[in-house]
């Protein structure tokens, strides 16, 4: 374990963020933030209406009781009887303040008040119930990270619609597998959008789109590539609706279904999670104010699409109270700066990015605080990966030396975090500062007992508001439970939550991510972590990325390694033995490939997580079934001829 902090905040810092208020109120002095937890998730009900009342939730009524079969996992219910609107609640404020900048790669940018934000969202609301939207109905987004999908979203989620995306660089399949589970009544979509200085045309994948979802009653089309083009049977989005209709907003209950997002579905038909509206507006708010410190008119940014859950996650800045920043096209075009650049003029204050993001600034060897004025920035926020050591040495040395540095990680299945960051707290190198509030995590064995220390599998013990009300098309729910429920029990014979992160809790509470489980490498009947393995090979500098995978072979797994080369360099037998080395002196023997082979691309999910279960699959000539759910699906190729010739 880490024996010294790489940063502390300071007194000040302490004082001045919104978890002390709110923990002194019960009771509670910084900097002991075990105690907090401790109640947090021992007094669930009390610590959850705390959160309510303090981050000003706005209900049409308030719950006849806060939990209700409290110990059923799942089955605890939330906040019965209650009443609220989501979109009501992103969208309370001064008119005045400005609400969204929104910005992509072509140098536009556009800036929306609350005020103008609100009658936005009401001219659209004023199409979809045109359309014949109402509560339940569904609300599909073929969308950039643009304004308009948040318009579109707020004025669903108005109406006590279901909201879901995709991002425009889905293929055609991909988006049906998602879109044509749900059935949506109401389409929105773009001409195309722009990426890296390219523009690509999405017309004719929209017009297929279309076609494949027989239902849909409308198709809305955003243009950004040609401002007089719309299709016969569309309308283009600043012509849908009612301008000056009046806002309104449909009170919902607690547990009314909000957003589906999907999983990643490279195994098959991604599964269609349907979240609510009330635990997803607590847990974001829990979060933002608490956790992250979001005050009102801080600037939040995270790069994001909207087709990863962290999108979610940013628009709900909106509920405090915070201007929300969008970008849409590369994080890399036309430099390096381009993220930088944002942050500076707008004066960014939470400023999230992937892991992989950083781990690509420091590979292009950019140190953004010599080009850039930060003053503003108090936080940087990661996910998407484990954020190796060597990447908070680069946060500190490279951007600002008085940040907090936030790891972040949980994910689309609970739409929030199990483990993030906490302003009382230091931050040491590899670890996630804290366990979330309100949020029993525990790390077991493989035989159910809690560790410290050890690696193991993420648990959450106990119920929590934002667990998914179940999966589409699921009516006795035993997809659900087989996904979360069935492979870990309470003593009392209720169920734990397993999450399928393979990871260490440390004996001061902070938490290490080694990887997915479900990829965990078993070289001689040891349990190893993924992320381990890409701290020291993606360190190397000839190296870009790397993938890492079991191999069976005669009843014994073998650890193999693809690499991806720096253009330039050259593979060698003389590189693969550096790369052992540097395994073998950092981590153990067992740790070492026991192959290490160059490849032309590394496979990634389209919210850009390594697919090492694909590598896998193919490697032992089992094909992936659904290709359309990678980023760069012909990465593949290299990976089935190696299966499939059995050359491995």
């Amino acid at each position: 374990m880490n024996k010294q902090p790489i940063w502390n905040p300071s007194a000040a810092r302490i004082e001045a963020a919104r978890l002390t208020a709110f923990a002194q109120a019960r009771g509670f002095e910084p900097p002991d933030y075990e105690a907090l937890w401790r109640w947090s998730v021992d007094a669930r009900a009390e610590f959850w209406q705390a959160v309510w009342d303090d981050c000003g939730v706005v209900a049409a009524r308030r719950a006849d009781t806060v939990q209700a079969d409290g110990e059923a996992m799942p089955g605890a219910h939330w906040f019965a009887g209650s009443r609220l609107n989501f979109a009501e609640n992103l969208l309370r404020g001064d008119g005045e303040a400005v609400a969204l900048i929104a910005c992509d790669e072509r140098g536009r940018r556009r800036q929306l008040t609350r005020a103008q934000l609100r009658a936005e969202v009401a001219r659209v609301a004023a199409g979809l119930a045109a359309d014949g939207v109402g509560p339940g109905d569904r609300v599909a987004g073929f969308v950039p990270n643009s304004e308009h999908a948040v318009i579109a979203m707020l004025a669903a989620a108005s109406l006590g619609a279901i909201w879901s995306s995709c991002s425009p660089d889905f293929g055609e399949a991909g988006v049906l597998d998602r879109f044509g589970q749900i059935e949506p009544k109401v389409l929105f979509a773009c001409d195309g959008y722009y990426y890296g200085g390219k523009r690509v045309d999405t017309r004719a994948r929209v017009a297929r789109i279309r076609g494949g979802l027989p239902g849909l009653a409308r198709l809305v089309m955003i243009p950004f590539l040609d401002d007089t083009w719309a299709p016969p049977e569309a309308v283009a989005f600043d012509d849908y609706g009612q301008a000056g209709a009046a806002l309104a907003f449909t009170p919902m209950a607690f547990e009314a279904p909000l957003y589906v997002l999907y999983s990643s579905g490279t195994t098959g038909k991604p599964k269609c999670i349907v979240h609510g509206a009330g635990g997803t507006l607590l847990q974001h708010l829990k979060e933002l104010i608490l956790h992250s410190d979001v005050r009102p008119g801080d600037r939040l940014f995270f790069f994001t699409t909207c087709g990863w859950m962290m999108w979610n996650w940013l628009v709900s800045g909106l509920a405090a109270r915070a201007t929300v920043l969008l970008y849409d096209g590369s994080p890399f075009h036309p430099g390096p700066d381009v993220l930088w650049d944002l942050a500076e003029r707008e004066g960014v204050t939470q400023f999230g990015v992937s892991a992989r993001y950083l781990a690509a600034l420091e590979k292009a060897g950019h140190v953004p605080r010599q080009h850039h004025q930060l003053a503003a920035l108090r936080t940087v926020l990661s996910t998407g990966s484990p954020l190796a050591p060597e990447q908070f040495d680069f946060v500190y040395g490279a951007v600002k030396a008085d940040l907090q540095l936030a790891s972040v990680s949980g994910g689309t299945d609970i739409i929030a975090c199990f483990a993030l960051g906490c302003p009382w707290l230091p931050v040491y190198r590899g670890e996630l500062q804290c366990r979330g509030l309100g949020m029993a995590v525990e790390v077991f064995d493989e035989a159910g007992r809690p560790l410290r220390d050890a690696s193991g599998e993420l648990v959450c013990t106990q119920p929590f508001p934002s667990m998914p009300l179940g999966f589409w098309n699921d009516p006795d729910g035993a997809r659900y439970r087989a996904t979360y429920f069935e492979r870990f029990h309470r003593p009392d014979g209720g169920g734990v939550w397993h999450h399928g992160d393979y990871a260490r809790l440390t004996a001061r509470g902070s938490l290490v991510i080694e990887g997915r489980s479900d990829t965990t490498l078993n070289p001689g009947g040891v349990r190893i972590g993924t992320a381990e393995i890409y701290r020291v090979v993606d360190a190397q500098p000839e190296i870009l990325e790397s993938v890492v995978v079991g191999h069976r072979h005669n009843g014994e797994e073998h650890v193999v390694l693809f690499v991806r080369l720096r253009d330039g360099v050259v593979w060698s037998e003389d590189l693969a033995q550096r790369i052992r080395s540097a395994v073998r002196e950092s981590l153990t023997p067992r740790h070492v490939p026991a192959k290490i082979l160059p490849c032309p691309e590394v496979p990634r999910t389209i919210s850009g997580k390594l697919s090492e279960t694909a590598v896998r699959d193919l490697i032992h000539g089992r094909d992936v079934n659904n290709a359309e759910a990678l980023a760069n699906p012909a990465a593949l190729d290299f990976f089935r001829t190696l299966g499939r010739r059995g050359l491995l």
